[in-house]
């Protein structure tokens, strides 16, 4: 199991690149920028790349709608070609209130334009010319739009890799089903092991009977929070906040994934809850509704029995790669989670 670790986007940003280095030595496999609607991840995973060796680099994520397919594919060779091939391109269809409400971009047809991305992506790093008539993307663009000069091209550089490992962030049955057929790896959010068969695997399923082997086996991304120690259980808490945002602010009504998700995990009444309280501005009320239950399962939060038992179960599960935030009050001490955790794994 690979230990992964993401960084944070809101200030601080060149100092903790800095601690970066010794979590690099700590042994921490692959690290996670995500954008959001924040600074954008390129410059920042270039950054990264320039003050580090050896550690993988990833998107976590870039959305599908506001960059074209092959700026998305030059953009991927780029960062691996400047990371030594250590890139891994994340993508994801966010959602509609950053789609629409930030980049001023209709959020229609997530999981045919995910399909032809990623195809179209992999030609441009083979260095073919780049000939695509989709549903949604027509390269070059056909006889009646534009000027009628476009040519089919191919990229000018040789790409360090041809086959750049593709991971996508997806919750949704189909959208699994899609990234178990054509991605490299999958990210899932608040990740349950003992949920996951349940509510995944009949997607996850679906999705290999048509996986081309020469993909390999897909790489199952899980996230956790990551506390070890006899009193660190209320450090817990700090996920409520996040979890409430998710399961209660991100959409509308009948419009939220990650409340969907919490419904589907067996939470109806709780979802339900938190949305309404949530969406009439009481988030500390919404926050209280998130089930203890459902914190505890995502997380590697206690006594290091504990948190070997749950190491386990994501392990049993399927998770490959663990991506946790280690919660400490300095840099010693989280560097000090990922060298346990580490060890930790590489024991199971």
């Amino acid at each position: 199991m690979r230990i992964g670790m993401a960084l944070s986007y809101s200030g601080g940003f060149k100092e903790t690149v800095e601690e970066l280095a010794d979590y690099e030595k700590a042994g921490l496999d692959i690290v996670y920028v995500a954008e959001a609607y924040s600074f954008d991840a390129v410059s920042q995973m270039g950054y990264i790349a320039a003050r580090t060796e050896r550690v993988e680099i990833a998107s976590g994520i870039l959305n599908i709608y506001s960059r074209t397919p092959t700026a998305i594919a030059q953009t991927a060779a780029g960062l691996d070609y400047v990371s030594d091939g250590r890139f891994t391109l994340g993508i994801g269809a966010s959602g509609p209130q950053v789609i629409e409400g930030f980049h001023g971009v209709p959020y229609t047809a997530p999981l045919g334009r995910t399909r032809e991305i990623i195809e179209i992506c992999r030609k441009v790093w083979r260095r073919e010319r780049v000939q695509h008539d989709g549903k949604y993307y027509h390269l070059p663009l056909p006889e009646g739009q534009g000027t009628g000069l476009g040519k089919a091209l191919k990229l000018i550089n040789h790409p360090v890799r041809a086959d750049i490992p593709i991971m996508v962030a997806a919750i949704g049955p189909k959208n699994v089903e899609l990234t178990a057929e054509i991605a490299n790896g999958w990210e899932p959010i608040f990740y349950v092991p003992e949920k996951a068969a349940d509510v995944w695997g009949a997607s996850l399923a679906a999705g290999k009977a048509k996986r081309d082997p020469a993909l390999g086996e897909l790489d199952v991304v899980g996230q956790s929070p990551l506390a070890i120690g006899e009193d660190v259980k209320g450090f817990l808490e700090f996920g409520r906040p996040m979890a409430a945002l998710y399961i209660g602010g991100m959409g509308a009504k009948g419009k939220n994934f990650y409340n969907d998700l919490a419904r589907r995990y067996g939470y109806e009444k709780e979802a339900e809850e938190i949305q309404d309280l949530y969406l009439d501005g009481k988030k500390d009320e919404a926050a209280a509704k998130v089930p203890q239950e459902l914190l505890e399962k995502m997380s590697l939060i206690g006594p290091e029995g504990h948190v070997r038992e749950r190491l386990a179960a994501m392990r049993d599960s399927g998770v490959t790669t663990l991506n946790v935030s280690p919660i400490a009050g300095d840099h010693k001490g989280r560097l000090a989670l990922i060298e346990k955790v580490k060890e930790m794994a590489a024991g199971l």
